[in-house]
């Protein structure tokens, strides 16, 4: 089985081919079917041969399919001082980007 680790929006994936992930939010336009190609590859491993990058591997390249974006669940973030009636509440969605890795070369 082949797998790849790559790193996007500050974070590192182990991902193979057919995979679905949530991943953040990236810049520009996408529709769903547009191929989003992610260059910063970190290791490579084909199943007999493993290739570690130093940070990152020349040439090596994942390909994925945009499927849609959405926001996650609500996180609420409570701030309160007992006896001094402070009390504030706010709600975040975190944008995401789903997308369906294609092919690993």
């Amino acid at each position: 089985m082949e797998f790849a680790v790559i790193q996007t929006g500050g974070k590192q994936y182990k991902v193979s081919v057919g995979d679905t992930l949530k991943i953040e939010k990236l810049s520009g336009d996408h529709k769903k079917g547009d191929v989003i190609v992610f260059d910063k590859v970190l290791m490579v491993d084909n199943g007999s041969d493993t290739t570690i990058g130093t940070p990152f591997i020349a040439g090596a390249k994942v390909e994925a399919t945009f499927e849609g974006a959405g926001r996650n669940k609500t996180i609420d973030v409570i701030k309160y001082k007992q006896k001094s009636r402070y009390f504030k509440k706010n709600g975040h969605r975190q944008p995401y980007y789903k997308v369906t890795i294609s092919a690993v070369k």
